[in-house]
């Protein structure tokens, strides 16, 4: 009898260490899968120009708050606000927490002259919404920025990198750059931000999660712009989900 107790004993606990081992397998398919697209910029050489410049938006210090030109603007403003919290709802339950990432996002993206709906899709792409993931390059945070970049045009302390405004601040001024450098072509400009310049899987993976968050946007100017014309000529129009910004040679499946 003492056999059988020993014997059946073994056998539940070699079911219940079999199951712990495929639940950690699970988990690890999903952090695997969740990460497959995480960023891992390449370090290079900066001109002294650019990097002041890229330096000097780091350290802007203006309010995090977006100025409207009307009410109606606002009034836009609160709706968009609104729709993306309620998609964003399953992902960061939160409603605070999810609020203060969507606004922020907003105004990085706004000051940065990128679509909020691509900076959100981005985020979704590279880390999933996880304000403290990190690669297995090592990236961090919601934009998977790579900590070369706060020793070269930040203050040195990467671990701001999981700060949120601080990670968006960052990955929208990095994508910016980028946009610049290869002269507006996004598909390009998203490859170099993931260190796969040229590939289509990157690309392809952020305008499908782009068009997930398009919406009929307000356009507003950042508070304290020194020129309020140019800021809100510097906001892009609002894409509709059926306009493709990347050539058709470029989509693996064009549409």
């Amino acid at each position: 009898m003492r056999a059988a107790g020993r014997r059946a004993g073994a056998s539940r606990h070699r079911l219940s260490l079999g199951a712990r081992l495929a639940r950690a397998g699970a988990g690890l398919l999903l952090v695997l899968s969740a990460a497959a697209h995480a960023g891992a910029q390449k370090e290079e050489d900066l001109a002294d120009s650019v990097r002041g410049a890229l330096a000097a938006a780091i350290a802007d210090s203006r309010p995090l708050r977006p100025a409207f030109a009307t009410g109606g603007e606002q009034l836009a403003y609160v709706k968009w606000l609104e729709e993306m919290s309620h998609r964003l709802a399953a992902r960061i339950p939160e409603p605070q927490v999810r609020i203060e990432l969507i606004e922020t996002a907003y105004y990085e993206a706004k000051r940065a002259g990128l679509e909020p709906a691509l900076v959100l899709g981005l985020v979704q792409v590279e880390s999933n919404f996880r304000k403290y993931a990190i690669s297995g390059a090592g990236a961090r945070g919601l934009m998977q920025v790579m900590p070369f970049w706060s020793r070269s045009i930040g203050d040195g302390d990467a671990r701001k990198l999981f700060h949120l405004q601080s990670n968006l601040r960052y990955g929208c001024t990095i994508l910016r750059y980028y946009l610049d450098r290869e002269q507006g072509d996004l598909f390009l400009a998203l490859g170099r931000y993931n260190g796969s310049r040229g590939r289509p899987e990157y690309p392809n993976a952020v305008l499908a999660a782009w068009k997930r968050w398009q919406y009929s946007e307000a356009s507003v100017t950042v508070a304290g712009d020194p020129d309020p014309a140019a800021a809100r000529a510097r906001v892009l129009p609002p894409e509709a989900p059926s306009r493709n910004p990347f050539s058709p040679q470029r989509l693996a499946n064009p549409s």
